[in-house]
């Protein structure tokens, strides 16, 4: 039952993120600054440094740094379609599945290994409900962002179960959170940045991106 807690501790970690982010929407400058910064360093800090130690000894950094611009570039033309803008919120989604799921296959390997999982996930979940509602709020609906936070709650749930239920290859979690990494690159840095110097052109919304990516770091740090 432990993992499944820790799933539902996650899931209620993002939820109150995105309550804290809908409280201050209408500082939504600074609120998509701060995303920016905190999904770019989710990407650089969390996702590609864990695709590399996963992959040791399966696949080289060029391969994983190639799934990295795959990522990126599947990311872009996603977000070309019409439905672009549910794109990344789906992918915020898909992450939280992601974390959830890495949680139930580390309690595979030991307690040990799954405490230290669950600490990181826990650490920048409550960053993912912020940044499901500034992606909700940057596209103009801001009414959906509590069915999509809802959502983004329920994921890491249902990523515990199918962790505990099924096996893994690691070179295959490798690649697949190296896309991931790739895919918030692009979110941080071709949509959120824009939007939140558009709505601030001042200083204020890079300072704030500023500290979302010095946030993420200690969060990461912390975690560790």
């Amino acid at each position: 039952m432990l993992p499944y807690l820790l799933g539902l501790t996650a899931g209620l970690s993002t939820f109150a993120g995105g309550l804290i982010a809908l409280r201050f929407l209408r500082r939504l400058d600074l609120l998509l600054g701060l995303s920016a910064g905190l999904v770019i360093g989710l990407a650089l800090l969390d996702l590609l440094p864990q695709a590399l130690h996963e992959a040791a000894g399966l696949h080289s950094t060029p391969t994983i740094m190639g799934a990295l611009a795959a990522g990126l570039g599947l990311y872009l033309l996603l977000h070309r379609l019409p439905a672009g803008g549910q794109i990344g919120r789906a992918s915020l989604i898909a992450h939280s599945l992601m974390d959830g799921l890495g949680i139930g296959l580390a309690f595979q390997l030991s307690s040990a290994t799954g405490w230290l999982v669950a600490a990181a996930v826990l650490a920048h979940d409550l960053a993912d409900g912020t940044n499901m509602v500034a992606l909700s709020a940057a596209d103009g609906v801001p009414r959906r962002a509590r069915r999509w936070l809802a959502a983004n709650a329920i994921a890491p749930v249902i990523g515990v179960a199918i962790g505990q239920a099924i096996q893994v290859d690691p070179a295959h979690f490798s690649l697949i959170l190296a896309v991931f990494a790739g895919g918030f690159l692009y979110i941080g840095a071709s949509e959120l940045l824009p939007r939140s110097r558009d709505a601030s052109p001042g200083l204020r919304s890079g300072l704030a991106s500023a500290l979302g990516l010095g946030l993420m770091g200690v969060l990461v740090h912390l975690a560790a």
